[in-house]
């Protein structure tokens, strides 16, 4: 019997991989359970807002076919590559389908709560989160957000409230948090003019500023700030919420998600160890408004932050926990679309230039000057194909067209030389969605149709978005929250722990009791 011997590089490269999977299999399974065993030094909690597996699953499609593969699924995650792998339900104690507050007490806290809250139980009494149990066993705590840091989820591991929305007291809990890191997004309240508080009220920024945080928005002074510095870092660049732009629309001179990850390691990095939550907020705003290509460059902006926690992993290996999950599912993504059968097409994705948003802000600089009366569609099109890449056909592309291949089962890159050009009934639906855009607002009116056709967003935006993910072999079922479980990963010691299909309550608790801890109510 013949014998075939491997090249050196790749007999190499197998045994180095090979290598790397023991090794992690080892550090997870030498602590079966979170609660015994050494407990970890260093705990880094990521969660991607809106993020199940549909969302990690068009990361990687979209990845391979941008990078021109040949074969879908072989481009993986970082969080997807970890040892431990399960599965989490999502549901608050009032509702099938949470919200940010309830989902993101729940894993900070370990106690369900009802849609709306902030680290309080169902009686709105507070419950201490897992950063404070970490700051009182003298860790160093560090929260970042690409949303504003008063937003549901962030704002879960330090204040208690009873409504999401109360942001200028969020905020003012901030202050009195003791963390020693915040980064990411603003604030959207600083000023308490949303607020119920009567009287006077000093600024929430002051009042941080007071408690010793230095809050600067400045990328170098970020940058250059150092160990011992309680430091609350804005990005210099956010939206009308206060948050990061979109990864697809982000500028190269803004700190990303990644960035900020690395700085907070750096700064909290000491001999006690510290707790560390990173959020990619974008990835369900993205999806509320399905929009496959921004909750796509979100989900990777997310994986590189995760990217940065693992690098750290490698030089404290038995030391580090990572735990990866999302809070909810958004959007009800479905990776396959009727239109396209067994075909996918992501590589159709990275036409798309601009997300939903940054298109919204340039129709609105043609609806400045343009009204239902005056509107072309054609004034349109070229801004359509630039930001989308999908073009308006010609008679000679509609015949060219009608010959054009129909869907295969098997395909999966594109094959039609018109795959980006709207089909007679896309441009029907495009010109209708215009028709919309360009009505006054009070015209629009509250049609029960209008919200599932356009979830209350720019109509032409999401028709277009719609369009561009369907002829990818992308489907949407809703502007909301969906019910479906996420997916939990992990790596480091006790990670096996985080393996199997539990509740949100049980993964906050599997944390508490890497770190030693248990639920209890605040004071």
């Amino acid at each position: 019997m013949r014998r075939f011997a491997l090249p050196p590089f790749a007999a190499a490269t197998i045994n180095r991989v090979a290598w790397l999977v023991l090794a992690a299999l080892f550090v997870c399974a030498a602590v079966t359970h979170a609660d015994s065993g050494p407990q970890p030094k260093y705990v880094f909690f990521f969660i991607g807002d809106g993020m199940a597996m549909p969302q990690r699953g068009a990361a990687e499609y979209y990845t391979a076919a941008k990078e021109g593969k040949k074969e879908p699924g072989i481009v993986k995650l970082t969080m997807n590559k970890m040892p431990a792998q399960g599965l989490t339900s999502t549901y608050s104690l009032n509702s099938i389908i949470t919200d940010s507050g309830a989902a993101g007490t729940a894993l900070a806290t370990g106690v369900k709560t009802y849609n709306g809250a902030i680290g309080v139980d169902g009686a709105k009494k507070p419950v201490r989160s897992m950063a404070e149990m970490a700051r009182d066993k003298g860790m160093k705590v560090g929260i970042v957000s690409s949303v504003s840091l008063d937003h549901a989820t962030p704002s879960s591991f330090y204040a208690h409230q009873a409504s999401r929305n109360n942001y200028y007291e969020i905020a003012l809990d901030l202050a009195k948090s003791g963390f020693d890191y915040f980064g990411g997004g603003g604030f959207k309240d600083p000023e308490g003019k949303k607020s119920k508080q009567e009287g006077e009220k000093p600024n929430a920024l002051e009042v941080i500023k007071a408690a010793g945080y230095t809050v600067t928005s400045d990328p170098q002074a970020v940058k250059d700030a150092k160990p011992g510095t309680r430091l609350v870092a804005v990005n210099p660049v956010l939206d009308s919420d206060k948050a990061l732009p979109y990864a697809l629309d982000g500028d190269k001179a803004d700190l990303s998600l990644a960035d900020y990850t690395a700085k907070g390691i750096e700064l909290l990095d000491n001999p006690k160890g510290f707790f560390f939550m990173v959020e990619g907020g974008k990835i369900d705003w993205a999806c509320h408004a399905n929009d496959a290509a921004a909750s796509i460059n979100d989900t990777l902006a997310l994986d590189a932050a995760v990217a940065q926690a693992v690098t750290f992993a490698e030089a404290h290996p038995n030391e580090t926990l990572i735990v990866v999950t999302g809070d909810h599912e958004t959007g009800g993504l479905t990776l396959g679309f009727a239109g396209t059968r067994y075909g996918n097409y992501y590589d159709y994705i990275k036409n798309q230039k601009a997300s939903f948003l940054k298109f919204t802000a340039a129709l609105k600089e043609y609806k400045k000057t343009h009204d239902a009366q005056n509107a072309r569609f054609e004034d349109v099109a070229p801004l359509i194909t630039e930001n989308f890449g999908l073009l308006v056909p010609t008679g000679a592309d509609l015949e060219a067209m009608q010959s054009a291949p129909k869907p295969n089962e098997d395909n999966t890159s594109p094959a039609d030389p018109h795959g980006m050009y709207l089909k007679p009934f896309e441009l029907v639906a495009v010109k209708e969605a215009f028709a919309r855009t360009m009505q006054d607002e009070k015209e629009k009116g509250d049609d029960e149709m209008d919200y599932r056709a356009y979830g209350g967003y720019e109509p032409l935006a999401v028709a277009l978005t719609h369009i561009l993910d369907n002829k990818a072999g992308i489907g949407w079922t809703s502007y909301s929250h969906t019910g479906v479980p996420v997916v939990t990963s992990a790596m480091g010691p006790g990670c096996q722990a985080f393996a199997g299909y539990y509740d949100n309550t049980d993964l906050a608790k599997k944390i508490m009791a890497a770190l030693g801890e248990k639920v209890v109510a605040a004071n």
